[in-house]
């Protein structure tokens, strides 16, 4: 059995990037992405990049337009409600699950994240405070133990994350949100699934709140 580990492919490192840059701001929706500027500024091949804009475009983080070519896609309010929408049912249920499984190693890093988030809050570091949010979240779905809701929310991955990273802009959001966060957290070490669910929940719908300001304010 052959367990050698294949190094990262030029279009994976290409769609991580871009991936990156999306969601950090540096491409705002309705942006067209250029092929020529992004082969320079990444410095990779038209069909490395081309196959990396595919594997974005999968992920609903960019969107093939014919005779126009690539461009990140606007997301409406309606759209973005309707993600907060699934999340709500979902993250809370997950949470409840996770109450009862979760382990000493996994509360542990969710511990970490949280202490990361707040190290990002204070420092006003954005891309940080997304993923340490991510890394919080991931810890709950690969532990709540079902794989239903794990894959639909990881579906939605990219998209969740854009718009984690547009609420957390709002004023004071991100010191609210680690409270939210720190509530499911102290939940989930009291084993109590209703809290956890009830704190979920909380926080899925504050975050839309804060989300729905920015939209109306474009």
């Amino acid at each position: 059995m052959d367990l050698k580990v294949s190094p990262v492919s030029v279009q994976q490192q290409a769609a991580s990037k871009l991936r990156a840059a999306i969601l950090a701001g540096v491409f705002q929706p309705g942006d067209r992405l250029v092929e020529a500027d992004l082969c320079e500024r990444l410095g990779v091949s038209r069909p490395s990049l081309r196959e990396a804009l595919r594997s974005l475009e999968a992920e609903k983080l960019v969107e093939i337009v014919p005779n126009r070519g690539p461009l990140v896609p606007l997301i409406t309010w309606e759209q973005a409600k309707e993600i907060y929408q699934v999340r709500v049912l979902l993250e809370g249920e997950a949470a409840a699950a996770f109450a009862q499984r979760a382990t000493s190693d996994s509360i542990q890093r969710m511990q970490s994240a949280l202490a990361d988030f707040t190290k990002a809050e204070k420092s006003g570091d954005a891309v940080e405070l997304v993923n340490a949010t991510s890394r919080f979240y991931e810890e709950i779905l690969n532990g709540c133990g079902n794989s239903v809701i794990k894959d639909i929310l990881n579906g939605l991955l990219a998209r969740i994350t854009f718009l984690r990273s547009r609420s957390m802009s709002a004023a004071g959001r991100a010191k609210y949100s680690a409270r939210e966060m720190k509530a499911i957290l102290q939940a989930i070490q009291k084993r109590d699934a209703d809290a956890a669910r009830k704190a979920a929940v909380e926080h899925v719908e504050q975050a839309s709140l804060a989300a729905q300001a920015i939209f109306e304010k474009r």
